[in-house]
């Protein structure tokens, strides 16, 4: 039976019983908790259920109304249309969310090698438009040359006296890597990684400011897409949208 031949109530408790299912299966919970514990734990877990928690719990106080007595296939009430719209709409984003490569991931991903010089680094930036560049060796991916991270190292250079002509033409970008290694303001994913698993990966890491995409997420793989911190807005569209 088409969803257009389904009664709203039945439309309701196969979303509900689908999103149930899938986020016990994608986080390896128990059948014995209740519906509402499962949103509760994965709270930190997924942005849509994050986002949507508050209606989810309601949607498990609906589910009892409708189905009083636990019999899934006689239901005893009728929810709204715009109800059974939304619940679907979850069902959607939480069991067939939308990839970050099919969506927002820029997909001409240009890089450079670490010999290039800052200055050349910042002429590229600047003639691309583009402020994060993956810097390649021969053995795969060494660091992400970041437009802010470039200027932080030039400011304390000035700071230090540094003869900054010098110090641009002739310091290759591989040492800029170096002096801001230590901070994790990009990470790795592989091409099945979704949009909520990106805002999650930004919610998780407030300093986290790429995400650098590849066929397994390796850093030995060359580069299918790039993700950044302003592409947000646009993923958050696309999900309410979706």
């Amino acid at each position: 039976m088409d969803k257009q031949n389904k009664s709203n109530a039945k439309r309701f408790i196969a979303s509900y019983n689908a999103i149930d299912s899938a986020l016990r299966a994608q986080n390896s919970l128990k059948r014995s908790l209740t519906f509402s514990d499962v949103i509760r734990k994965v709270v930190p877990l997924n942005s849509v259920v994050r986002k949507y928690e508050d209606d989810l719990i309601d949607y498990s106080r609906l589910r009892n109304a409708i189905v009083h007595g636990g019999d899934d296939d006689n239901p005893i009430a009728e929810p709204y249309d715009e109800v059974v719209e939304k619940i679907e709409n979850l069902e959607k984003l939480i069991t067939t969310p939308p990839k970050v490569i099919d969506t927002v991931c820029r997909r001409d991903v240009f890089t450079i090698e670490p010999t290039v010089s800052i200055k050349d680094t910042i002429r590229i930036i600047a003639e691309s438009g583009y402020s994060n560049i993956p810097v390649y060796d021969s053995d795969g991916l060494i660091g992400i040359a970041n437009g802010k991270k470039i200027i932080s190292v030039l400011g304390n250079a000035i700071k230090n006296g540094a003869d900054i002509n010098d110090f641009l033409c002739n310091t290759p970008i591989v040492d800029v890597l170096k002096i801001i290694s230590f901070e994790k303001y990009y990470e790795l994913a592989s091409h099945e990684i979704t949009l909520d698993q990106v805002l999650n990966m930004f919610y998780d890491n407030r300093k986290l400011l790429v995400i650098l995409v590849t066929q397994n997420g390796t850093a030995t793989e060359q580069p299918l897409g790039i993700v950044t911190v302003t592409d947000i807005m646009d993923i958050n569209n696309i999900m309410d949208n979706y």
